[in-house]
């Protein structure tokens, strides 16, 4: 008989890559990983693994198994989910990966919404990357993911992963309450603070300065787009800011509008043997809500 709980770790080395990579992931040491997977090996009676230098991989047997076992998993998770929901209504956990600007605006709105019309339902949230946050619904870490796209930076697409927008969210520039400018292109000599280098959001920047024609002079690079708003309030850089990052409260800074008026799409992204999971379609309608 094959084990569940065993099942998990091949699909997750399917994944994950490497067996540091799984017990990292689900908290395991990675000796325990490795003797979990012998020991189902034997219970299925082929070789699941082979070495590959100091790196194991999966053998085309293990490939079919992991296809199985993909749907086994949703068919128990969905069978949890029935077993813990309430006589009426809706229950049991979502676990949430959001990216930071969404989490300060959009999910205290949607939690109180949750709480007032599904009592029995459990909400867990973790701030993630969007990157990392799809990645890990993908590995069966979190149900749903809160991420977004930048225009002409689409991402790629999970293929057991569906994608439901839920917000445009315009950009626009930001300075301080004393900067005179007016335009983007008057802000080329000014200290800028943008994402990180690897973010798509940090490149679709970089492109909206090129085309008002400089290249921003970044002094300040940080994810916290709480920092951003106060580093351009107290005068020490620009940037650009979505609208989101309000809450629908005053904006702090001065905005400018950019050319196109371009907009983000923020969207969650969940498995799509899992997306119809009464709770994680409650979550989708207090998100939507909320926006």
């Amino acid at each position: 008989m094959l084990d569940p709980r065993r099942l998990r770790l091949l699909v997750e080395l399917s994944r994950r890559g490497t067996l540091a990579a799984v017990a990292e992931a689900l908290s395991y040491s990675p000796s325990s990983v490795s003797e979990q997977l012998k020991v189902l090996e034997s219970e299925a009676g082929v070789p699941l693994l082979e070495q590959s230098g100091r790196r194991v991989r999966l053998t085309p047997q293990a490939w079919v198994l992991v296809e199985h076992a993909e749907a086994i998993l949703d068919r128990l998770a969905e069978a949890q989910d029935d077993l813990t929901r309430p006589v009426s209504g809706v229950g049991g956990t979502v676990r949430i990966a959001v990216f930071q600007s969404a989490a300060h605006a959009v999910l205290p709105t949607a939690l109180t919404w949750l709480a007032e019309a599904h009592p029995d339902l459990r909400v867990e949230v973790s701030e993630r990357a969007p990157e990392e946050g799809l990645f890990e619904v993908a590995a069966r870490g979190f149900d749903l993911a809160i991420a977004e796209e930048y225009p002409g930076y689409l991402r790629p697409r999970l293929p057991d992963l569906d994608h439901v927008a839920f917000a445009h969210d315009t950009i626009r520039a930001a300075l301080g309450p004393d900067d005179p400018a007016r335009t983007l292109a008057e802000l080329a000599d000014r200290p800028w603070v943008l994402e990180p280098a690897d973010t798509a959001s940090r490149q679709w920047a970089l492109q909206v300065c090129r085309a008002a024609g400089f290249e921003p002079d970044v002094r300040f690079e940080t994810a916290d787009l709480m920092a951003h708003i106060r580093l351009i309030r107290s005068g020490h850089a620009v940037g650009l800011l979505p609208d989101l990052v309000w809450a629908g409260e005053q904006p702090s800074v001065q905005l400018r509008d950019l050319p196109g008026a371009p907009e983000r799409v923020v969207f969650s992204a969940a498995r799509r043997a899992a997306a119809q999971r009464p709770a994680v379609r409650a979550v989708r309608e207090a998100l939507a809500a909320a926006i």
